[in-house]
């Protein structure tokens, strides 16, 4: 596959009935979104927030298990935690929210740590 290749997603969300409650989907996929309780919305399902580091920490471990096949690495599992602070009271920026912090962590199963060290610096030049 080559890197200039260019690939489109789209995802709509729309407004429910109840206050900062989304509801989203992309494809035939369709998931609730809540906003912070923080905000005076429900909270209750994942908030855009946890959903946008749940997006890198997926990307994390599908592009590790690629890089491991090019590799002809026997990795045979892949967990990332991903943790991100948000200080309101200390913006990085004033125009948009950003996370001030943004800490991975994986945990690689089935690979030596020379085998772990390469994944992890290819994909760190991803």
């Amino acid at each position: 596959m080559g890197q200039g290749e260019i690939r489109g997603y789209t995802v709509q969300a729309r407004s429910t009935d109840t206050f900062g409650r989304v509801l989203c989907n992309t494809r035939n996929h369709h998931f609730i979104v809540d906003g912070p309780v923080q905000n005076g919305c429900p909270g209750e399902a994942v908030t855009p927030a946890e959903l946008f580091l749940t997006g890198i920490a997926a990307c994390g471990v599908e592009l590790l298990q690629v890089i491991a096949r090019e590799e002809q690495f026997p990795l045979r599992a892949v967990n990332v935690e991903i943790a991100g602070a948000l200080d309101r009271s200390n913006p990085v920026r004033r125009d948009v929210s950003v996370f001030n912090s943004v800490q991975l962590r994986f945990q690689l199963k089935g690979v030596t740590q020379v085998q772990g060290g390469v994944l992890i610096a290819r994909f760190k030049g991803r």
